[in-house]
């Protein structure tokens, strides 16, 4: 296929989709290909874990755009296609099949992979790892039969799918090496919060643990041995260790890439015509002064529009603050911004932690780096302008409760 003004995307993924969406709504009207590995057409991941793990969302609320919406758009969707080379140098990708498509310009939307567990029994059955839709499907599944699961990996996965399999009534055991579930994630103060949760809904949490092997019979998990002798029945077994970025294709095609394809603040990698954006892109943040990688479905959502702008000639740059959210039993969370391991040196809370309806930030010299708000609504904005604001506050106000969020920003103490 010629290039003439081709827009390849790779990766057909929420990423990918909403790259497409974005060229069509400013105007473009060259070809748009679209190209997916898998054969589900782009879908968004957290109802993954979240209300279609749960049985509360149907299929069809997955999914990014209806059916039609691709042939509406004239964008070209080709699932089940593998692409296995990208010649920059002759701007065209290679398929399995190996067809070529040639392209004038190119994003890489390629997301990341679940990484797996090397210990012996790992690749038995009823060992599961979330990151597709066929995943989830295994997983609710497994919920209707097993009943024991231990999951290891105490992340934001590994939490989601244990409250999900509490909810269908299975028996649940994670398994965790740190102190802490989401302990460089939020720190000690926090993690906590998470921990005393899934304490109170019944999980069994076990911190500072390895696990040496899976253990099976008849080709099927029915176990985990931990290093220190002791074993635990399952009748399944999630992992959740975390994801690596898909950088395959760009380290093979001479992209920079140093945790993911590393892009500027334009998502424009270090060769010409080539950007990527989502799970995969290591970018700069204007804001923060430094490479971030985002893993997080606002990311995805939000990342490659810039991108798709750019590939347009716009001059954009991706600056919006991180934002996660998670919901586990009763309690709903939003985190907006973005701090380090170790990164901060207060933790302040403002309502009750006791209750779980409070709002956490975390400061470095008396600023807001992020803020997360745990069963307490719409202040999401205000927390974002904290955050961009890069002014000083005062603790001891951010803390009551009395005190409008808004205030802090023209309190005349505050230093910019």
């Amino acid at each position: 296929m010629a290039a003439n003004n081709t827009f390849v995307i790779v990766g057909a993924s929420l990423a990918g989709a909403k790259a497409a969406q974005t060229l069509r709504e400013e105007g473009f009207d060259g070809p748009v290909v679209l190209l997916g590995e898998e054969d589900e057409r782009p879908y968004a991941r957290p109802p993954l874990s979240k209300g279609y793990l749960l049985g509360k969302d149907e299929r069809d609320t997955v999914y990014v755009h209806p059916p039609r919406w691709y042939a509406e758009h004239d964008v070209d969707l080709w699932l089940g296609a593998t692409v296995t080379a990208v010649d920059p140098t002759g701007h065209e990708v290679t398929l399995a099949d190996g067809s070529r498509i040639g392209y004038e310009k190119l994003l890489l939307t390629t997301g990341s992979s679940p990484r797996r567990l090397t210990v012996p029994g790992a690749d038995l059955d009823g060992v599961h790892y979330l990151r597709r839709l066929a995943d989830s499907d295994r997983l609710k599944e497994s919920f209707e039969s097993a009943s024991r699961i231990v999951v290891t990996g105490a992340g934001w996965i590994g939490l989601e799918t244990a409250a999900a399999a509490r909810a269908a009534g299975v028996e649940v055991t994670v398994l965790e090496t740190a102190e802490l579930p989401l302990l460089r994630v939020l720190g000690r103060e926090v993690a906590q919060v998470f921990a005393d949760l899934h304490t109170d809904h019944g999980v069994d949490l076990r911190f500072g643990v390895q696990v040496a092997e899976i253990t099976g019979s008849g080709g099927r998990a029915n176990g985990v041995l931990l290093a220190d002798g002791s074993r635990i029945d399952a009748d399944a077994v999630i992992v959740g260790v975390g994801i690596t970025p898909n950088t395959q294709l760009a380290d093979a095609a001479g992209l920079e890439v140093d945790n993911g394809i590393r892009v500027d603040a334009h998502l424009h990698t270090s060769l010409p015509d080539i950007y990527a954006a989502g799970d995969v892109a290591n970018a700069f943040h204007p804001l923060l002064g430094k490479h971030i990688r985002v893993e997080h479905w606002a990311n995805a959502v939000n990342q490659p529009q810039v991108a798709a702008k750019a590939m347009l000639g716009r001059d954009v740059a991706y600056d919006r603050v991180p934002y996660f959210f998670t919901d586990q039993y009763d309690l709903g969370m939003e985190y907006t911004g973005y701090v380090e391991p170790g990164g901060y040196d207060q933790v302040v809370f403002r309502g009750r932690r006791d209750t779980r309806e409070f709002i956490a930030f975390w400061l470095s010299g008396g600023r807001v780096l992020a803020g997360m708000n745990v069963n307490v609504w719409d202040v999401t904005d205000p927390i974002r302008a904290l955050v961009t604001s890069g002014r000083a506050v005062d603790a001891s106000e951010l803390a009551d409760v009395d005190v409008p969020l808004p205030q802090l920003l023209n309190h005349p103490d505050a230093t910019g």
